[in-house]
């Protein structure tokens, strides 16, 4: 079916009423995690991972796209009213959007955000509908060479545009990697590496890995760096009108951040991080009031907001139609439907078309309810950060390690939750990044399956993964991203060339 008639057909799914309660449960989940500061999306979609196995593949992947893009607009709401930005895509908007509340616009400035990540999830919706399938269909031209190429050269990628140093991408995704050949390997059924532990037979159980990875982990770090917390302004119904001067100067950062986070979204790493950072960026730059930038300008909240949102929404695309996820929160959606046995890929529209376009059309309907729900419940999403964080982190603690132990009801699941949390924390402390363990964890099988699939067709016959023009055209890419760096600087010394970036080192 075409795009249109496709995205009718995921309308009908995503408006029955179970699939509508898990969009409007993902969403309010999705905001109240990104208010909290300390815990992020993917924090959140860790910690109901294991609730979305209990309901069928689409509902589940509607409620975790929920989390991540209500995540995206509740991170704003403590970096405007408090200078506490909920998650790191929100950093930026504690510049504009603080200083705006302290001249008494927070009303105003909260409603600019939601209308914002309203326009940017909503156009980036329409962009998913026409790009994805279109991709799908390039992806039929892949092979065992191809998706070997695009598995492994992108976990390189993720590895490497995550930030931190080389070895802060690299030593983490091999821990993923090495994990990933626990338990039973998938062509002869003999058991590697579980030392007689029967439960590790199945492999290393993933729900317990990204919930001490991330949600533990995060809980450790916000006990070790306690702040007396701050008591949030009130805001109140009537205050959150902007004026016409305000969506005024709105209107063109909508539309250039959309733009922008749509693309990131389409490219590895922390895209809604990078979109949000370089549309501030753009906005100092082409902005009629760029003066004003840094000192309380509408602009610099409402185009960062858009593009975050557009990022999140946009960052499916790589999910559904190629099945490489570009970022953590992806990685955890592409466990979840490995789960109920759903392949993310070019096959994926034909063969379950009500999960492929039933995700999709919900993003449309969750910004929708976002929208709607989040302006008058702004006030009681605040009065949540004068609960003490004793009381609050052992729920999360508790509630972690109740749906770690019911996925199989092992109790080696939950010492490999505690075990992966420190070493988590330790990898933290020392500035290694974690996303690439749960890519490395997530994509270490398709790479095996792939590069064995190459070898049994070829049989045996390396030569099979660099004599395909796809394949090469794949190697070649990720070569010149990861080079990238490294010619620029020998550039810059050879010729005194500067090059700009588009992340500023500082948000100050």
């Amino acid at each position: 079916m075409d795009a249109i008639n496709g995205f009718l057909y995921g309308l009908d799914v995503a408006l029955t009423f179970n699939n509508l309660l898990a969009a409007l449960a993902g969403a309010l989940a999705g905001t109240l995690i990104g208010v909290l500061p300390g815990l992020g999306p993917t924090a959140g979609i860790a910690m109901i991972l294991p609730l979305s196995y209990s309901l069928d593949p689409t509902s589940g992947l509607i409620m975790m796209a929920g989390m991540f893009y209500g995540a995206m607009y509740g991170g704003s709401t403590t970096a405007i009213l408090v200078n506490m930005p909920g998650e790191s895509a929100s950093v930026i908007t504690c510049i504009d959007g603080y200083k705006l509340t302290k001249k008494g616009r927070a009303g105003a400035v909260l409603t600019i955000v939601a209308a914002g990540s309203f326009v940017g999830g909503v156009l980036s919706v329409v962009g998913v509908m026409l790009f994805a399938p279109a991709l799908a269909q390039l992806g039929l031209l892949f092979g065992p060479a191809e998706f070997f190429a695009l598995t492994a050269g992108g976990l390189l990628l993720f590895s490497r545009i995550s930030g931190g140093s080389l070895a802060a991408g690299i030593f983490p995704m091999a821990i993923g990697l090495m994990l990933s050949t626990v338990g039973q390997e998938l062509v002869t059924g003999q058991d590697r590496f579980t030392f007689g532990v029967s439960d590790l037979t199945l492999g290393v159980e993933l729900v317990a890995l990204v919930v001490g990875l991330y949600g533990i982990t995060e809980i450790m770090s916000v006990v070790a760096n306690l702040q007396t917390q701050v008591k949030p302004l009130p805001v109140r119904l009537r205050d959150m009108f902007p004026t016409r001067e305000e969506w005024k100067r709105s209107v063109a950062p909508y539309g250039r951040g959309t733009a922008l986070g749509f693309v990131f979204g389409l490219l590895p790493g922390p895209s809604a991080t990078m979109a949000s950072f370089a549309s501030y960026r753009l906005e100092k730059g082409v902005s009629k009031h760029k003066e004003e930038l840094g000192e309380g300008a509408i602009e610099g909240v409402a185009g960062p907001e858009t593009a975050n949102n557009a990022a999140a929404t946009s960052s499916m695309v790589p999910l559904l139609a190629l099945g490489i996820p570009f970022g953590s929160v992806t990685a955890l959606m592409l466990a979840a439907m490995m789960v109920h046995g759903v392949q993310p890929g070019p096959m994926m529209i034909t063969q379950h078309p009500e999960v492929f376009w039933g995700v999709i059309a919900s993003m449309l309907i969750g910004n929708a309810m976002l929208l709607i729900l989040n302006v008058p419940l702004i006030s009681l999403w605040v009065s949540l950060l004068r609960v003490p964080n004793h009381i609050f982190l052992p729920i999360i603690l508790m509630v972690a390690t109740i749906g770690c132990y019911s996925v199989r009801n092992s109790m080696v699941d939950v010492y490999m939750l505690l075990l992966v949390a420190f070493v988590g924390y330790c990898l933290t402390k020392l500035n290694f990044q974690l996303a690439p363990m749960v890519v490395g964890v997530v994509l270490g099988p398709l790479i095996e399956k792939h590069l064995r699939e190459g070898l049994f067709m070829s049989l045996g016959d390396i030569s099979v993964f660099y004599t395909s023009p796809l394949a090469i055209g794949i190697w070649a890419l990720v070569l010149l991203v990861l080079l990238l760096g490294p010619i620029q600087y020998l550039l810059s010394k050879a010729f005194g060339m500067k090059f700009k970036k588009i992340i500023p080192e500082s948000s100050e």
